[in-house]
C-alpha cells in the first residue's frame, strides 16, 4: 500500500508522503473501475475525453460462486471482444480473468484502479486513496454491511496482487447523503447510539451522483430519484443534495428488496429472537437473504420472473409486486412533504430502468399527486416518460455509477490523492 502521511477519517482529506505522489500523476492515464456484487463483477477501463470519462473496454462476469457462469468483453462500441462460459469461486478469480484480458486489448496499463464500497462506517465518508490505515478501518467496518463489504475487500486485495504499485481509491455510496440533515439522520433512540455511529448513511450515492451530473442544469430543485434493482432504494434531493433516503444504518432497511427485508417493525425481530429461538446469525439470514420479494412470493427474487409468473395467475408474484410499488408510492409522496412539493421523478437501477410495469404501477399510485403517464414513452423507457400534463416531469436515467467513479478517480490522482467532494 502506498505510504501515507496524514489520515483525516469522517473528514475530507486522506494526504499520501510526497514520495508517493510521483505515482498518481501520469499523461493520459487510464483508470480502471472495479464494481463488485455477491455474483457479479463489473469491470471497465476508462480514458479521458474532452473533460469526459469514456470506456475503452467494460465488461461483466456473472454467476460468480455458482455453476453455469459467464464473462464477457466488450469494447467502447459495444461490440463483443470475447466471451466465454466460466464459472469463477469468488470476485478475485474473476479479476485475474478479466486482467488477462484487459492486457491482451488495451496496450497500456491502469494508472490507478477505483472501487465502489458500499459503506465506510462512521469514520470513513470521503472518497479516498486506499492506505494501509484505510483497510484496516474497513476490516473493522464489516458489520455495517456483511453482504457488500468483503467483496470490496476482496477485490482490493486481489487488484494489489494484479496490479501492484498501482494506486487504488475507494469510492463510498455514503458520501453523497452527508448532506442529510441530522432530522432525517437521527434515529429516535439516545442521542449516546448517534454519537457512536448509529445513523443513516444511505447507499447508492454513487448512481444517485451520476443522475445528478447527467441531468445538470435540467435538474430541478426538488426531485426524487428511485434506484431500483436487487437492492433498492429512494433519495429525496433538494437543489442537488440528498435531503432524505430509504436506507439507513445498513443496505438492509428502506423499501422490500429482492432478498432483504427493508424497515420492519422493531418488535418482529424481538419476537424472532424470544419465541422463534432466532439468534443474530440466523436473524441476518433471514433479513439479508430470505426476506423482502422473495419471501412474499414464495421463492421468487427477479423481477422479471415475478412479472411473468403474475401475469400467470400466480398469486403471490403478484404480492410481491403490489408490495414493492406500494412502497416505493408512500416513499415518494413522503419525500413530496418533506421537499414540500415534488417537480421529478427519476428511475433508474436494472428495474426502474427496464420494468414498464413497475413505472407503471408507481405513476398509476401517484395520480392524486398529478402524476400522468405517456404510455407510449413508458414502453419505450429512455427520458421523459410523462405525458404533458403531468403536474411533475417522469425521467429514465440509467444509472452511470462506473463513469462515475472513473471521474472521481481522475481528480483524485490530479489532486495528490486527496478525498473528493463530489462532482455536482
Amino acid at each position: 500500500m502506498t505510504a501515507f502521511a496524514e489520515l483525516e477519517f469522517g473528514t475530507e482529506r486522506c494526504v499520501p508522503e510526497v514520495a508517493a505522489m510521483e505515482n498518481l500523476v501520469m499523461p493520459d492515464p487510464l483508470i480502471l473501475v472495479l464494481n463488485g456484487g455477491s455474483s457479479s463483477l463489473k469491470f471497465g477501463l476508462y480514458a479521458e475525453r474532452g473533460g469526459n470519462e469514456q470506456a475503452v473496454l467494460q465488461g461483466q462476469a456473472d454467476g460468480i460462486g455458482q455453476r453455469g457462469g459467464k464473462i464477457e468483453l466488450k469494447d467502447s462500441s459495444g461490440s463483443t471482444l470475447r466471451s466465454e462460459d466460466a464459472s469463477f469461486g469468488s470476485d478475485s478469480d474473476a479479476l485475474e480473468r478479466a486482467a488477462q484480458w484487459i492486457a491482451e486489448f488495451s496496450p497500456v496499463r491502469p494508472s490507478a484502479v477505483g472501487h465502489r464500497v458500499v459503506h465506510g462506517g462512521p469514520r470513513l465518508v470521503a472518497h479516498q486513496l486506499v492506505t494501509q490505515a484505510v483497510l484496516q478501518e474497513l476490516e473493522s467496518s464489516l458489520h455495517y454491511a456483511p453482504l457488500h463489504m468483503p467483496i470490496a475487500l476482496e477485490l482490493i486485495k486481489a487488484s494489489e496482487r494484479n496490479y501492484p504499485q498501482i494506486p487504488q481509491f475507494a469510492c463510498f455510496d455514503t458520501q453523497f447523503h452527508r448532506s442529510i440533515p441530522e432530522v432525517a439522520a437521527r434515529f429516535p433512540i439516545p442521542r449516546d447510539f448517534f454519537d457512536r455511529g448509529i445513523r443513516r448513511y444511505g447507499f447508492h450515492g454513487i448512481s444517485y451522483e451520476s443522475i445528478v451530473h447527467q441531468l445538470g442544469k435540467d435538474l430541478p430543485g426538488r426531485t426524487v430519484m428511485a434506484h431500483l434493482g436487487s437492492g433498492a432504494s429512494l433519495a429525496a434531493v433538494k437543489e442537488g443534495r440528498s435531503m432524505d433516503t430509504t436506507m439507513g444504518l445498513t443496505p438492509t432497511g428502506g423499501i422490500p428488496m429482492a432478498t432483504r427485508s427493508g424497515d420492519l417493525d422493531p418488535g418482529v425481530l424481538l419476537y424472532l429472537l424470544r419465541f422463534a429461538q432466532m439468534n443474530a446469525e440466523s436473524l441476518e439470514k433471514l433479513l439479508n437473504h430470505e426476506a423482502g420479494l422473495k419471501g412474499l412470493s414464495g421463492g421468487k427474487q427477479d423481477m422479471r420472473d415475478l412479472e411473468s409468473a403474475a401475469e400467470s395467475g400466480d398469486g403471490k408474484a403478484q404480492l410481491a409486486i403490489d408490495a414493492f410499488c406500494m412502497a416505493i408510492c408512500k416513499t415518494i409522496a413522503a419525500y413530496a412533504v418533506e421537499m414540500g412539493g415534488l417537480d421529478m421523478l427519476v428511475f433508474t437501477g436494472g428495474i426502474g430502468e427496464h420494468s414498464q410495469l413497475v413505472r407503471g404501477n408507481v405513476c398509476r399510485g401517484l395520480g392524486f399527486l398529478g402524476a400522468r403517464l405517456d404510455e407510449a414513452a413508458n414502453v419505450s423507457g429512455f427520458g421523459t416518460i410523462s405525458a404533458k400534463d403531468s403536474l411533475f416531469r417522469v425521467c429514465v436515467v440509467p444509472s452511470q455509477e462506473d463513469l462515475q467513479i472513473a471521474w472521481h478517480c481522475r481528480r483524485m490522482m490530479q489532486a495528490g490523492g486527496s478525498g473528493f467532494d463530489g462532482r455536482s
